[in-house]
């Protein structure tokens, strides 16, 4: 679900589940099969959920490599809305540490979320991703605001409590993190060809580009 506002505190695994979009609700439910399975059939399993999670390898059609790759080719970024919306982000390492924590050590049948202390206004990632690039000077050309996109959630913001209590700790940090996804597509962007319908405003699988999603 949505965080109401930005002194809600982070939600914990007993948080009602609050899908504010279909695609979101298709991951409640997915969360209800899994639990049907075990509960009913005793199929071994245990459920995360996770912030949003970064690094390289990304599609750059997300955020950080989509921002990322628009710098790279001299174009400004898109910002959906004022900016403001806030997402909690991960480097994906610690991600990969923080499964590996709960397949051995975790509890069948329990649900443990993954966040880090990362919290961001997509303007500030944009701002970050301008400085690492040297491109400061130019920030006020690199950024441009494009219509918000529809059921665009304010912030999401969990409790990691019950991971941190299995021993996982958050390992990089936000700057280096950053640094070194940034680093990543500088060299290796290449790999995924065209990535032109990606880096519009709002893609649309299938769609040709118009006028309106520049």
């Amino acid at each position: 679900g949505e965080g109401e506002d930005f002194d809600t505190d982070p939600m914990e695994e007993e948080h009602v589940l609050e899908p504010t979009n279909p695609y979101a609700a298709t991951k409640a439910g997915a969360e209800f099969l899994v639990k049907s399975y075990h509960r009913s059939f005793k199929l071994p399993c245990i459920i995360t959920r996770g912030n949003n999670v970064y690094g390289p390898h990304q599609y750059p059609e997300k955020l950080i490599p989509k921002f990322t790759n628009q710098l790279l080719r001299g174009l400004s970024v898109t910002l959906h809305g004022d900016g403001s919306n806030t997402r909690n982000f991960l480097f994906v390492q610690d991600v990969a540490r923080a499964f590996d924590c709960i397949l051995h050590k975790g509890v069948v049948g329990h649900i443990y979320n993954i966040g880090g202390e990362n919290e961001q206004p997509n303007v500030q990632v944009a701002k970050d991703l301008i400085k690492i690039l040297g491109k400061s000077d130019d920030e006020d050309q690199l950024i441009s605001f494009v219509p918000d996109r529809k059921f665009n959630d304010l912030r999401y913001t969990i409790n990691s409590g019950k991971l941190q209590a299995l021993g996982w700790v958050e390992q990089v940090s936000w700057e280096e993190g950053l640094k070194m996804t940034v680093e990543w597509y500088k060299n290796y962007t290449h790999r995924y060809g065209n990535i032109d319908s990606a880096l519009v405003a709002h893609p649309r699988q299938g769609l040709k580009d118009g006028p309106d999603d520049m």
